[in-house]
């Protein structure tokens, strides 16, 4: 379907992200340690831009957390360097927090090989979003998160509309306050970046901003999960001798235990990390530890706070 058919008369000249930036139009002139510190300048204004929005991050947050503990997932949708940037954070889930791929569901308009090559004419596919969204089997548990840095992308606005008609809660994350997207949304995140030192190029702030958001909403969603215990991620799984040795030391930081004993006690925990910081701290065997972790619903300070309440003073 031609963007026009549903978005008429989009003037892209006149986009936030489109714009021109006073500070970079002699960009062609300059040295390169100019251009890298322009460009440096430039990137510093992201952070305040997304600070300015943790209200509304904080907002979706909590509707994941809400998701994800009614049994739905997330779904993330973009076209172009947003799609690729909800891919890289969509993969890093498992590996980080332990959880099963299946709770965060990435779409790239032209599918993975738009990961590589651009698939440019699919962004102007509004039921190419739509048929994604619905292939999925998008429900009322679920939760889309939107990302378009222009907030006007037809595969990106399609694939929210179907997600609203069935149900599910959108999170839009775009650049452009009032936007389609924006307008779509639920929950609207619209970090103002300002223009790019090369006009147009949103792979730069612009993305710079939607890749700290995504990191906030995922790493802030899976804390409240009870993936993380102080700030150590005690659901990792060791898989490999990278994340073998990285368990070893997350029981030896949580427990005070030296390398080799914590290595023992994971063998003991059944590879589990968090049921050997339970049975350490708690001074407890596997399955008691594991009742309780299974009690407080994964949270391991939540399981440790109630073995202190149930013993004997």
């Amino acid at each position: 379907m031609h963007p026009d058919k549903d978005h008429t008369l989009i003037d892209y000249g006149a986009l936030p992200t489109e714009q021109r930036n006073p500070r970079s139009q002699d960009l062609d002139r300059r040295s390169v340690d100019d251009i890298l510190r322009l460009i440096n300048q430039e990137d510093r204004h992201v952070p305040e831009a997304v600070g300015a929005e943790i209200p509304h991050i904080a907002d979706a947050v909590r509707a994941i957390v809400r998701s994800l503990e009614a049994g739905g997932r997330v779904i993330y949708v973009g076209a172009g360097t947003s799609g690729r940037i909800g891919l890289l954070d969509a993969l890093e889930w498992a590996p980080t927090f332990g959880v099963d791929p299946s709770i965060i569901r990435p779409v790239v308009a032209g599918g993975v090989a738009a990961t590589i090559d651009s698939a440019a004419e699919v962004e102007d596919d509004t039921d190419a979003g739509a048929r994604e969204i619905a292939a999925l089997g998008t429900a009322q548990m679920d939760v889309v998160v939107g990302l378009a840095a222009s907030g006007v992308t037809p595969f990106v606005l399609g694939a929210v509309a179907e997600a609203k008609r069935r149900g599910a809660t959108v999170i839009g994350l775009t650049n452009v306050p009032g936007s389609p997207l924006a307008a779509a949304s639920q929950i609207a995140i619209t970090p103002l970046v300002g223009p790019e030192v090369i006009t147009g190029s949103t792979r730069m702030k612009a993305g710079t901003s939607q890749k700290l958001i995504l990191n906030m909403l995922s790493t802030a969603a899976m804390i409240l999960r009870g993936k993380v215990y102080s700030n150590l991620m005690v659901d990792v799984a060791p898989r490999n001798r990278k994340l073998v040795a990285r368990a070893h030391r997350i029981i030896a930081e949580a427990t005070g235990l030296s390398i080799p004993q914590s290595t023992k006690l994971l063998d003991q925990a059944g590879g589990q990390v968090k049921v050997a910081i339970v049975m350490a701290l708690g001074k407890i065997d596997r399955a008691t530890a594991e009742a309780r972790l299974q009690q407080a619903g994964g949270h391991v300070r939540r399981a440790l706070e109630a073995g202190h309440d149930a013993a004997p003073r």
